[in-house]
């Protein structure tokens, strides 16, 4: 397991080297209490440097060649595999997160960097011959190369597997990287750190700042030494990095809110069970998280018991504990909001079926039934184990109801008629939609993102590799 000394030594990594800072980031332990460990926080001056080094290098990263870059995911993927038990408890310690669901997300982080070895061996250019009158001797060669330098910004909640889906793509297509953790959880980046830092990249090509964001956030993002800002977080975060950045490509997920809209020829057993788990997975801290139920007026009563019923399978407990499904929210600030959310829908009218208690930082698993439409919860995102359940009438009510969020990240929608679902998923506003299920990103084969103010562009394996290089044309 990691520790606060070692953590504290190894962080943050510039130009090939190991720095002290002359802050430190104390991370509370969520499985134990206290202070879990402390890390070295860098500074604007370290911030920086790891910006010139990432600039420095990126020429001799852009020379690299594809099996170089295949051997070091290879070698990241295998050291996060022999590493896998150290991680998972450093990320239940960190994050709040079961043991079971932590040693998950090892294994994830471990795939996304293998996947990326395929995407990254089929990174290939084109030819084309002139079409137009004008250039028909013309030959042309289609070559991807390096966009430079990508900062990854990246989440608590998936302070591994997140970090592995913006890395990977960035250093298969041949970029420098400057990685700023998630203050909460920068651990379990350390050490990822740590395995990169021994693959052989060249020094410069990946540099790791832990830091708090109101110290070297603006100084990151604002720096014209970076070509892509890849980043995981809330919206306001989000827009703040946007208006800080420079002509850059914006790679982002962000905020949401997601609805699951249910009709009443749904199996409502197996919708109810596909709710909890969607609302209540890692405490409902999850972009794509079911934020609210939209629940056809005809089977809303019998939907809340079966889901109020689907709650028990998902006990609290002992983070360390196999059986453990429920955890804490990663602050006393998040447990405060959602308790503000679910205040605000009980004072305009929605009914507490289960739940609705906190001890500090846990928040039991919620279940509101009859929340009004103008309840902030049903608008806003929550980040925490509510499921509240509003009643819609309509396929074209659902819609509504659905779309009147500034959120667009994700949607389900659960029926038996296979042309209602695609009716009512191809009019959701949002950047993806499941069918009979709760929304799912998988390891990143397929593209996700949000509209409106969750997001800007998609992430995935081969999508982001696409975002990270730019085509360059040779015509003869």
């Amino acid at each position: 397991m990691a520790t606060a000394s070692t953590t504290h030594d190894r962080a943050p990594f510039i130009d090939g080297e190991w720095e002290s800072g002359d802050g430190v980031i104390e991370v509370t332990d969520l499985a134990d209490g206290g202070v879990f460990a402390r890390v070295s926080a860098a500074d604007r001056e370290q911030a920086e440097s790891a910006l010139a080094a990432a600039e420095g290098a990126q020429a001799a990263l852009a020379d690299t060649t594809i099996p170089e870059r295949v051997a070091w995911l290879e070698t990241i993927a295998a050291e996060l595999r022999e590493r896998k038990a150290e991680l998972a408890a450093v990320i239940v310690h960190e994050a709040g997160k079961p043991i079971a669901s932590a040693r998950g997300e090892v294994e994830s982080a471990a795939e996304r960097f293998e996947r990326a070895v395929g995407e990254a061996r089929n990174l290939t250019g084109e030819y084309r011959q002139g079409t137009t009158a004008s250039h028909e001797g013309w030959r042309t060669m289609t070559v991807p190369e390096p966009i430079g330098t990508v900062l990854c910004i990246t989440p608590y909640n998936y302070p591994l597997s997140t970090t592995a889906l913006q890395v990977a793509p960035a250093l298969a297509a041949g970029n420098s990287v400057v990685l700023k953790p998630a203050s909460k959880t920068p651990v379990s980046a350390a050490i990822l750190a740590e395995i990169i830092s021994a693959t052989g990249i060249p020094d410069g090509g990946f540099n790791f700042v832990p830091g708090h964001a109101s110290d070297i956030g603006d100084v990151l993002a604002g720096s014209s030494a970076v070509n892509a800002i890849a980043m995981t977080g809330s919206s306001a975060a989000g827009e703040h990095v946007a208006r800080e950045s420079g002509i850059v490509n914006l790679h982002m997920e962000l905020g949401g809110n997601a609805p699951a809209v249910v009709f009443p020829d749904a199996d409502l057993d197996a919708t109810a069970g596909a709710c909890a788990k969607g609302a209540l997975k890692y405490a409902g801290q999850r972009c794509s998280a079911v934020s609210r139920v939209l629940a056809h007026e005809e089977i809303h009563d019998t939907l809340v018991a079966a889901i109020d019923d689907a709650i028990d399978e998902w006990p609290a407990g002992d983070l360390f504990d196999e059986e453990t499904a429920l955890g804490p929210l990663i602050s006393t600030e998040q447990a405060d909001w959602v308790e503000e959310l679910v205040a605000d829908a009980r004072e305009r009218g929605a009914r507490l079926v289960r739940g609705g208690e906190r001890d500090d930082q846990f928040v039991e698993p919620t279940l509101l039934a009859d929340v009004p439409r103008d309840a902030r919860i049903v608008r806003e995102e929550q980040f925490g184990p509510v499921i509240p359940v509003t009643k819609i009438e309509s396929a074209d009510d659902a819609v509504a109801v659905a779309n009147a969020s500034d959120l667009a990240l994700d949607a389900a929608v659960f029926t038996a008629d296979h042309d209602r679902a695609m009716d009512v998923a191809e009019r959701i506003d949002a950047g993806a939609v499941r069918i009979n299920g709760a929304p799912s990103h998988g390891l990143g084969d397929v593209p996700f993102g949000g509209n409106k103010r969750s997001g800007i562009n998609r992430e995935g394996i081969g999508v982001s590799i696409e975002q990270f290089v730019r085509r360059k044309s040779i015509v003869l």
